[in-house]
């Protein structure tokens, strides 16, 4: 069964270039994993999120391109840069 993710991230404003690189080397790495039908990043209409959204063949490429991330050290840390805590929306096939 496919598996999709939507995640909202709010960089503070001073943070906001470092997130969008953030999130744009995570898409990188999890998107050439095997599995993975794409990823994307995405600004919110204000600009005050940046919003990433993801599609895999399975919850096992799911898992795996996220794998990839950690151990290629993408910066996943939630911390004092972001103005409030990320939105994470798990999503499956219906």
């Amino acid at each position: 069964m496919q598996v999709g993710l939507v995640a909202f991230h709010y960089p503070r404003p001073e943070y906001h270039a470092q997130m969008m690189s953030r999130v744009r080397r995570a898409a990188e790495v999890i998107e050439a994993m095997p599995g993975c039908l794409g990823v994307d990043c995405w600004l919110s209409e204000d600009g005050s999120a940046i919003v990433t959204t993801g599609k895999w063949e399975s919850e096992q490429a799911y898992i795996a391109g996220f794998a990839a991330a950690r151990d290629a050290d993408v910066d996943f840390t939630f911390d004092e840069r972001e103005a409030r805590p990320r939105q994470i929306f798990r999503l499956s096939c219906a």
